[in-house]
């Protein structure tokens, strides 16, 4: 068993989980109670029944929550600018995992998921898929522009075209 479903496999550990909570809390302030409660939220089984939630997920865990929770964890507070730069990796990752939806599509929807290809179809997905690579690359623009991130964050998009041949 990984970390995933760990929790739901294991309801008896949630005391446990709530304790390690309350200790987090008290020792980095109350500012990590909303990761803490994202991240519980975003690792349940019911979000993969339901297909925008399945989309934007992965994002949510590995782009804000790791972003800001790093940020966090060096910084001791949280500052608004983590939380705009994780909008980058929030695309990116939800593209991730919708590539790797793909070929698991007919096993996926047998066992009763219904993330984004199952429910709405690659053709869509793909659509998708593009619009995250814009937005990505409208975001890493409109933040060097605004000087949210410095010019030097421009080496980020010649490897970006790459990403429509997965």
């Amino acid at each position: 068993m990984g970390v995933v479903g760990a929790l739901p496999e294991n309801p008896e550990m949630a005391n446990t989980v709530l304790i390690i909570g309350v200790f987090f809390a008290f020792e980095h302030g109350k500012e990590v109670i909303p990761l803490g409660v994202v991240l519980i939220v975003t690792y349940t089984d019911w979000i993969n029944k339901n297909p925008i939630l399945c989309l934007i997920a992965p994002g949510i865990g590995f782009g804000f929550l790791m972003v800001v929770g790093t940020q966090f964890a060096l910084e001791g507070g949280n500052m608004p600018k983590s939380w705009l730069i994780a909008i980058i990796p929030f695309f990116l990752v939800n593209n991730l995992l919708l590539l790797n939806q793909y070929p698991d599509i007919h096993a996926d929807a047998n066992v009763g998921r219904k993330h984004f290809p199952i429910a709405y179809g690659v053709k869509t997905s793909n659509i998708i898929y593009g619009l995250f690579i814009a937005l990505t690359i409208i975001t890493i623009v409109l933040f060097i522009v605004s000087g949210y991130l410095p010019v030097l964050s421009l080496v980020a998009l010649p490897p970006i075209p790459l990403a429509f041949f997965p």
